[in-house]
């Protein structure tokens, strides 16, 4: 269901979030990695939302098409420690990234 991949991509995107800091990715992924999570938690969108059909086209397929491309590339290693992580820290509490949050900031 919508509902239940929605769950997903948001659980992916938060090991993306905690991977894209580790050195054993090449400095091109955690780039790419880290415009991935930042245009995903970025209220701006490449086309805005107002704009019929085509505003969320974005959301729809960018934001998901980035999240698996970045998985995709990422040594499988890395993505299961990252998700165990992402499970343990999911049930504590959200993560705090002064950086990615300024970095948001500045985009906007």
């Amino acid at each position: 269901t919508w509902k239940r991949r929605a769950k997903e991509l948001k659980r992916e995107l938060f090991v993306l979030y905690l991977a894209y800091k580790d050195r054993r990715i090449s400095w091109l992924l955690r780039l790419f990695t880290l415009c991935v999570v930042a245009y995903a938690f970025s209220p701006v969108d490449l086309i805005p939302d107002f704009v019929p059909v085509f505003g969320y086209l974005d959301d729809l397929l960018l934001v998901p098409l980035g999240i698996f491309l970045a998985l995709k590339w990422m040594p499988k290693e890395v993505i299961d420690e990252y998700r165990a992580q992402a499970a343990e820290l999911a049930k504590k509490e959200k993560p705090k990234n002064w950086f990615v949050g300024g970095l948001i900031i500045v985009l906007y």
